[in-house]
């Protein structure tokens, strides 16, 4: 009984097994709209994914890039565009771009889910963010097809490039928070749940870019507001 009382959250998986918590700090990612509106929190900002898909630079042609080239971001939008990046191994990956996933794990073009692709369009912003950014959006696709269009744009940067310099590469997914009006939410976005257990659990819903960069001072920005909302 006492054990209870003093961790009285339980976190169970699928299998059964529990842990017991005092309180609980999660960050979710992906579903971090989700497992908010468990605890009771609202249903907004709703999470929209987006797939960046990344090209390879060919071992052969690594030597045109000698350091990371960034173009100029389009202020609208959170994405920063395509970039030429050297990887500790030596590789060039050029990328990511920003197309629409239909499953909040899509990171191959043809994933699907149906529930996913039901939240996006009837719980979130997504039509009305489409309808006042339509030319971006099928920019990105047209871009994401064809691999001759994004080679031109790589161009710009570097004129020697040619299709047959690159391949596709790996693809990530962006947990991108949408509000209701079809705004994306660029900055960081703490809940809280309802009722006794509710109100022992933090949610970080949104954390902008670039977090993995970041890290260290996103981790003690939610130390902080932990510290702030549990009375610590």
């Amino acid at each position: 009984m006492w054990q209870g009382m003093k961790y009285p959250v339980v976190i169970r998986n699928t299998k059964g097994e529990e842990v017991q918590c005092r309180y609980v700090v999660t960050c979710a990612g992906l579903y971090s709209d989700r497992i908010s509106e468990l605890s009771g929190c609202n249903p907004d900002p709703q999470i929209v994914p987006f797939r960046g898909d990344y090209l390879l630079l060919k071992p052969e042609k690594c030597y045109l890039v000698k350091g990371n080239i960034y173009p100029v971001p389009d202020s609208r939008f959170p994405f920063l565009g395509v970039h030429f990046t050297p990887r500790m191994d030596g590789s060039i990956w050029l990328g990511p771009n920003a197309v629409l996933a239909f499953k909040r794990e899509g990171y191959k073009p043809f994933d699907f889910s149906a529930r996913d692709s039901m939240d996006i369009i009837t719980k979130s912003g997504l039509i009305k963010l489409v309808f006042q950014n339509l030319s971006y959006g099928v920019n990105e696709m047209y871009k994401a097809c064809f691999l001759s269009v994004t080679v031109k744009y790589l161009q710009k940067f570097i004129p020697e490039i040619t299709i047959n310099d690159i391949i596709r590469g790996p693809a990530g997914v962006r947990a991108q928070a949408l509000d209701r009006d079809g705004n994306l939410i660029e900055d960081f976005v703490f809940d809280g749940g309802v009722g006794v257990i509710g109100n022992r659990i933090l949610h970080v819903r949104n954390a902008p870019s670039p977090a993995a960069t970041s890290s260290l001072a996103i981790s003690g920005m939610i130390a902080d507001e932990v510290q702030q909302r549990f009375k610590f």
